[in-house]
């Protein structure tokens, strides 16, 4: 065995199933996972010493690419003043300084460890804000694993959500109520079918968790409109989109704006934080301000804030870097929709930005019951093609493809060198 196998038979005796996430155990495209031992500009190396051409990036955060030096300095530095205060420290105020100087819709955020911690903060205050309990999120939308997001269509939008987890009460799923991403008369019958009962619909505005899920022209702009009239308030979920698409998010980049913002990894340059912001006078409702009760030990942490300020930082004083993600992430998509085209692949092209998706299906993906048609068994074959190639792209049919300003257009040569073998025959039927 090689290493990375030595690796995961000995996490198999102490994790459960030898992982910390479960995407990482490779159970959706067969085969062993590879133990990352580390990581610099668009490469990875395993444990064994193979290098990987990375398009995952820590699922998202690594836009300036991984150990950038000025964001390691940092967070080295503040190491060694303490790696945890429990207490207030002059990096977090800067941090939120800056997310709200970048974000016109958040007045006023909160430090978290995660996005779903935000997410089930940001929740918590919609309620306590509003004085009413339902939730609208969208079929195929993942917001975290806290307990009321982890659910799915019952018999249909209009029904109530379903426990998706074991362990989760199925009161913690019954004012979660499920919509169509991209269907605007699915979010409108939930609110006539529950009149003054929804505290707000939480969306991921480009869904960057069924693949990638673009919203069309009216879907956004729809959701705002419809929550002012019911008087609901509007979250977006930017865990993925948030200073990805630019420094303003989805919202800036598509000119919507929530109510709250949940944000992720990336605010940490990649480390553990995660934060939920929104207007003044909802984010007052949080203790000690209000009556919504919200704490953590290590939110604001001196070392992720460290390196979160120094990527920010970057990115403020480099408008080209988003200019030449986004870029590249177009002509990505059109080189790879020619291949397809050329050799009549059954496979949609999708994406925005810096972001994009390969499905494996011949029906254009529009929502999760379009993204469901994949056929997930050729995707887990043009993965392995792909990781044989050096070419490590996620794990699952149902995640997106990051491009990080470390990549070059080789990098994106290369990519496309091996799709193409893939399409040829070289990675087995489609």
């Amino acid at each position: 065995m090689n290493r990375s196998e030595v690796l995961f038979e000995r996490a198999g005796k102490v994790i459960p199933g030898g992982v910390n996430s479960p995407v990482r155990a490779f159970q959706a495209v067969g085969g062993k996972p590879r133990f990352i031992a580390s990581a610099g500009g668009a490469k990875m190396t395993d444990a064994d010493g193979n290098v990987y051409l990375d398009f995952v990036g820590s699922w998202g955060p690594m836009i300036l690419g991984h150990s950038h030096p000025a964001v390691t300095e940092a967070a080295v530095k503040a190491a060694e003043r303490g790696l945890s205060f429990g207490a207030s420290c002059e990096a977090e105020v800067e941090m939120a300084e800056l997310v709200c100087g970048f974000v016109p819709s958040v007045e006023l955020v909160r430090m978290v460890n995660s996005g779903t911690e935000a997410v089930m903060s940001a929740l918590r205050v919609a309620r306590g804000y509003t004085g009413r309990d339902k939730i609208v999120k969208f079929e195929g939308c993942y917001h975290g694993h806290c307990d009321s997001m982890l659910v799915k269509a019952g018999s249909g939008v209009m029904t109530g959500g379903v426990p998706d987890s074991a362990g989760v009460p199925e009161g913690c799923a019954a004012d979660t109520l499920t919509a169509g991403y991209n269907d605007l008369e699915s979010v409108k019958k939930l609110f006539a079918q529950f009149p003054g009962q929804i505290a707000a619909v939480i969306v991921e505005p480009v869904a960057a968790n069924m693949g990638v899920v673009t919203p069309e022209e009216g879907f956004l702009t729809g959701l705002r409109r419809i929550c002012t009239e019911e008087k609901a308030l509007l979250i977006f979920d930017e865990v993925i989109t948030g200073f990805r698409l630019g420094l303003t998010g989805a919202q800036g980049y598509y000119g919507v704006t929530p109510d709250l913002t949940t944000f992720g990894k990336i605010i940490g340059a990649g480390m553990p934080v995660g934060a939920y912001g929104g207007r003044r006078e909802i984010m007052e409702m949080v203790a000690p301000l209000g009556r919504v009760y919200q704490a953590g030990t290590l939110s604001g942490n001196p070392v992720a804030m460290a390196a979160g300020i120094a990527g920010l930082h970057i990115l403020k004083g480099d408008p080209g870097i988003y200019e030449k993600v986004n870029r590249m992430g177009d002509s990505f998509r059109k080189e790879l929709k020619n291949l397809v085209e050329r050799f009549q692949a059954p496979c949609q092209v999708t994406g925005v930005g810096s972001l994009s998706c390969l499905f494996f299906t011949k029906e254009p993906v529009r929502d999760y019951v379009s993204a469901k048609t994949s056929d997930t068994e050729a995707f887990g074959r043009y993965f392995r093609h792909m990781l044989g190639r050096g070419i490590y792209v996620a794990p699952s049919q149902f995640e997106a493809l990051f491009l990080s300003a470390a990549h070059t257009k080789e990098d994106m040569d290369r990519t496309l060198s091996a799709a193409e073998d893939y399409f040829k025959g070289q990675g087995g039927s489609l």
